[in-house]
């Protein structure tokens, strides 16, 4: 229906009212964006108008037929019922007719059925005709053979022979097809004991043929048979056959197992004799087969694979009934040797196979399967991973024990590690199929040696000073016999179980040195990988990243331990500053010149520490270690000298006022006797040698005192004391 066209300046289009999913909100939410409300009620109200003429136009131009309506169907009803009587008979007249048609079809449906029936019978009949005609036809051959002298025909001319029981296996193939289509039939269980008769005789006659052919070395007569045995699909029973009467009695004489044991080559030496077999006694058959390279294409009988049918499996039932020991686990370098010897075995009698194809038959083989299956690999997996992480276990129970003499790393338990890491993968161990083992217990082993430092270095007590009784110090305070340094025993001194500088040193030499050895590691790792296949070495590379990280984690706890070591050693002789009052007050000493004798030996663990580590770890590792515990150090040497300086002002100021109190009396308490530097002075003298002292040995250690927090504090603190002193000279 076409609706009035209106204006062309209505707000809205006219056909949107006639769409089925019109929406009044919509249209006048649409109609707003264009115009006011006002102005589409006008337009709307014009519209309107529009449709109201032209619906009363169309009422006007049909009006006569609007009336006329009811006019023109009078009489309608009577010619409806003059019509009905002719269809009605017109209806019987059609449902005869079908009626008809139906019988007449289901006549011609019988008719086809029994043709059908007539036609399988006729072809089982004609099956039978075909089976009876080839067993008489098979038995008049065989009988016009047996008229004649059939065993000196077969030794004049074996070729014939051959040909004969070629024509008999055509027929035979002709009947076994027509006797499996014709089963259930009763006159085929009639005819059934000359059939097994027929194949009795093919059977043994060919059996006899093949055996002759082989032992003869004659090339027609062992076709002929081989092509005889596809013929009648029994190629099965010749591949048997060949193993049974050729291959079995070779096997006997070779596998015998006093033999094998009588010299310690003996399983190569079989193997070896094994392999000579293919070459020596079946180029016959692969001549013929087309298993042989010289072998001409054209004459060659395929579906024969005698090498995976006939030789592979004699051989391997011999070697697991009689050398069942060459399986044992229990020995893992013997059994090593044997199970590398009998794969290298595998593979040089896969190299004998004629084609590709030849070679995944034989890997699908039963007895493939099963050879690759006595292998017990986990068991000697089991045996090896007891021997390498037992050794490393073992080792690690024995603590930090110094490597032997020359070797690249200075512990025992890291020269273990990585010892164990390359028997892992060594020639003499590792094995292809545990190639996934062997690598997860590479990545153990680096976790192992990772947790054992951890726990070293978290787990064992620190050093305990020894609490010994305050001692004073020495008479001269810069006397050269004094400064004396400790021996190894004493800068060492602390529980059985502490750990040395020293033993800190190799262990991060150590770490560093295993660190560096990760890619070594890694190509051995690869090289073993790629040989079984292994294309993604990404995974491999992540994962030694990964171990490499773990090694890293200890670092952290090496360094605290190490500060904290070196700090409790040097502050256990730093704390003799609080010893220098006694040493200068009322006893009448010279002006210090030099620093005191702690002070060497307050730093010795330091000089020693540049000893150990020289040449075994990186000289900047060296350097954060001396500037960590230097930094510590002074620190708490700053609040040992503060102590003192606190305490000889109190004394000073204590001693004034009671100067003041007695007008003078105690004067020569705090001047000397010549009127020289007082006490104090000397002490804030010595305090601040020893400091400038400190800072002298820094820069020898190769650090700056500007790298060690606290020191200008420090050195402020007894700057300020040494100009007091010259004050007070």
């Amino acid at each position: 229906m076409n609706l009035p066209k209106g204006p062309d300046s209505l707000c809205f289009d006219k056909d949107v009212f006639m769409k089925d999913d019109f929406d009044v909100d919509q249209f006048v939410a649409e109609c707003r964006k264009q115009v006011q409300l006002e102005e589409m009620r006008e337009d709307l109200e014009l519209y309107y108008k529009l449709l109201k003429t032209a619906m009363v136009e169309l009422i006007n131009k049909d009006y006569a037929d609007f009336v006329n309506l009811s006019t023109n169907l009078v009489g309608m009803d009577k010619a409806l019922n003059q019509l009905s009587v002719p269809l009605g008979q017109l209806r019987e007249e059609v449902m005869s007719l079908r009626s008809c048609v139906s019988e007449v079809i289901q006549a011609i449906d019988n008719q086809l059925s029994k043709q059908e029936d007539l036609q399988k019978k006729k072809v089982c009949v004609l099956r039978l005709i075909q089976v009876v005609r080839s067993v008489e036809k098979i038995e008049k051959i065989l009988h016009s053979q047996s008229s004649k002298d059939s065993s000196s025909l077969e030794i004049s001319s074996p070729l014939l022979a051959g040909q004969i029981l070629e024509r008999i296996a055509t027929e035979f193939n002709q009947l076994q097809f027509h006797a499996v289509q014709s089963k259930g039939m009763p006159l085929l269980d009639k005819v059934r004991p000359r059939i097994a008769g027929i194949t009795s005789m093919l059977q043994q006659s060919l059996e006899g043929l093949l055996i002759e052919g082989l032992q003869t070395s004659n090339v027609d007569m062992v076709r002929h048979c081989l092509r005889t045995y596809a013929t009648i699909d029994k190629t099965r029973d010749a591949e048997a056959l060949v193993g049974q009467v050729l291959v079995k009695p070779y096997m006997d004489q070779v596998i015998v197992e006093e033999v094998v044991k009588s010299n310690p080559s003996g399983l190569q030496l079989m193997y070896s004799r094994l392999l000579d077999f293919v070459p020596h006694h079946c180029r016959l058959l692969r001549e013929v087969t087309g298993g042989a390279i010289s072998s001409d294409k054209a004459d060659t009988v395929p579906g024969y694979d005698f090498l995976v049918n006939s030789v592979w499996p004699e051989m391997i039932k011999g070697i697991e009934e009689r050398l069942a020991y060459i399986f044992n686990p229990g020995n893992p370098e013997i059994f090593f040797e044997r199970y590398s010897v009998s794969m290298d075995f595998v593979r040089r009698f896969e190299r004998q196979c004629s084609s590709q194809a030849s070679v995944k038959r034989l890997r699908v083989h039963p007895s493939y399967t099963s050879f690759n299956n006595k292998w017990n690999l986990p068991v000697y997996f089991q045996l090896r991973y007891k021997e390498i992480a037992g050794r490393l276990e073992n080792t690690i129970s024995e603590g930090l024990e110094t490597a032997p003499a020359g070797s690249s790393f200075h512990l025992q338990v890291s020269e273990v590690l990585w010892s164990c890491l390359v028997r892992c993968w060594s020639d003499k161990v590792y094995l292809s199929p545990l190639a996934h083992r062997f690598w997860k217990l590479t990545l153990q082993l680096y976790s192992r040696y990772a947790k054992f430092l951890d726990e070293v270095l978290t787990k064992t007590p620190a050093p305990e000073v020894q609490k010994e009784p305050t001692r004073p110090l020495p008479s001269s305070a810069s006397s050269t016999s004094s400064r004396t340094s400790l021996d190894e025993g004493g800068s060492e001194s602390g529980s059985p179980a502490s750990l040395s500088t020293k033993q800190l040193v190799y262990i991060a030499a150590d770490i560093q040195k295993l660190q560096e050895k990760i890619p070594e590691l890694s190509e051995m790792v690869r090289q073993r990988l790629e040989a079984i296949g292994i294309k993604n070495f990404a995974v491999v590379e992540d994962a030694l990243a990964d171990s490499k990280i773990c090694l890293s984690s200890s670092i952290p706890s090496l360094n605290t331990r190490m500060t904290q070591h070196l700090t409790e050693r040097c502050c256990r002789f730093l704390k003799s500053a609080s010893e220098i009052p006694r040493l200068y007050r009322r006893t009448n000493k010279d002006v210090p010149v030099r620093a005191s004798a702690y002070m060497d030996n307050a730093l010795q663990p330091l000089h020693q520490l540049l000893t150990d580590s020289s040449g075994l770890v990186n000289p900047q590792t060296a350097q954060e270690w001396l500037r960590v515990t230097l930094s510590d150090c002074t620190q708490k040497y700053y609040e040992t000298i503060s102590e003192v300086l606190s305490s000889v002002k109190k004394m000073e100021d204590s001693l004034k006022r009671l100067k003041q109190a007695r007008k003078g009396a105690s004067a020569a308490v705090i001047t000397g006797a010549n009127g020289g530097p007082t006490d104090d002075s000397k002490i804030r003298l010595q305090l601040a040698l020893d400091v400038e002292y400190l800072g002298e040995q820094i820069q020898k250690m190769g650090l700056q005192p500007s790298d060690i927090s606290m020191f200008s504090t420090l050195m402020e603190l007894v700057k300020e004391a040494r100009d007091l002193a010259e004050q007070n000279q």
